[in-house]
């Protein structure tokens, strides 16, 4: 692997695009946008005085990897919170400053945190490292959706193992940047990797018990299309990939349509994502004399809280496997793969 120096540039099917994002944040001269997140972070961070690597990262998923890989090796700060929606995150002052103050940063890519380009421009040009995590997954394994028009999906994680190799990826950039302890991190990954091949396992089999024609996820926005890839599950959702974008009447007219004809009975809401959406779909369901109801609250583009099972991608993802499988009429402990589940919840 080669080592990145800079910012890397989103990848999107558009080469010239990803380019012309960097270029524009490359001559940009001006501040930091202003804070717009209130649950964001708003104090600044310091410098490491262990001697470790000190490494900023964005979303939980990326954040849980890094932190199994480095292990005590380095002090790994997040910039989200759970239930932060990286598509609409928009960095605030002391993100910046954080940032500023890493040794490296870590990110998903492939426009998942679109409104933080220019900011990984500027601190790339402040010569520290930024890397996205999505390059470990080769391109030909993306996904393209048609109505995401020159970008790849960046859900690249709801595939435990394409996360796998992103985990792969964040071993190579740490074993280069800091070579004297490359055997820890090496071990800690094929650690870590195996309990990911296990849990992918675990995904493939037991969503494999639901009977097909139940087979059915229907969910508020389009997070899941590598899930429903890897897993042979049929995925529908009110809006798009990104969850900038809006669904129109039409949109839920077609999604109540198909699930009174599928006779759909469980759909799903996800943590970091407003449910009025879903709960408009239960009405018009309703109002068409079908009964469907929630089948339990999702993870997509953030985990649970910090500390918990559930605030780990391991967690995140058994917990949404898990629910998926016995909402649906499928075989799965109540308690998850690893029995460390609580109890389930219907929202």
């Amino acid at each position: 692997m080669t080592f990145i120096s800079g910012f890397k540039p989103v990848r999107t099917r558009n080469r010239f695009c990803g380019l012309c994002l960097l270029l524009t944040g490359l001559w940009l001269t001006g501040g930091c946008e202003p804070a717009s997140n209130p649950d964001g972070p708003s104090t600044t961070g310091g410098p490491s005085t262990s001697g470790k690597l000190r490494i900023v990262t964005t979303c939980g998923m990326v954040t849980d990897i890094v932190r199994e890989v480095a292990g005590d090796r380095a002090e790994v700060e997040a910039l989200m919170n759970e239930r932060v929606d990286p598509h609409l995150y928009k960095p605030t002052r002391g993100d910046l400053n954080r940032l500023m103050q890493a040794d490296l940063v870590f990110y998903v890519g492939l426009m998942l945190e679109g409104r933080m380009t220019d900011t990984f421009a500027k601190v790339g040009r402040a010569g520290i490292p930024v890397y996205p995590v999505a390059e470990g997954i080769d391109e030909s394994y993306l996904l393209e959706p048609e109505h995401f028009a020159g970008h790849y999906d960046p859900h690249v994680w709801m595939d435990v193992s394409a996360w796998s190799r992103c985990a792969a990826y964040v071993t190579d950039v740490l074993c280069e940047r800091d070579p004297e302890h490359a055997d820890e991190y090496r071990g800690r990954s094929a650690a870590y990797r195996a309990q990911l091949e296990q849990l992918h396992e675990y995904a493939r089999t037991s969503l494999a018990s639901i009977p097909r024609e139940q087979r059915v996820l229907i969910t508020a926005h389009d997070a899941f299309g590598y899930f429903a890839r890897a897993y042979d599950v049929e995925v529908r959702a009110l809006q798009g990939i990104s969850t900038e974008s809006e669904a129109s009447v039409d949109d839920v007219n077609q999604l109540v349509d198909f699930i009174v004809r599928r006779k759909i009975a469980a759909i799903f809401v996800e943590s970091s994502v407003n449910r009025e959406g879903i709960e408009a779909i239960l009405q018009g369901v309703a109002s068409r004399g079908h009964q469907a109801r929630i089948g339990g609250e999702l993870f997509s583009d953030a985990m649970g809280a910090p500390g918990t099972y559930a605030g780990t991608y391991l967690g995140m993802m058994d917990h949404n496997i898990t629910t998926i499988v016995r909402s649906l009429g499928g075989d799965a402990p109540e308690r998850g793969l690893f029995g460390k589940l609580s109890a389930p919840e219907h929202p």
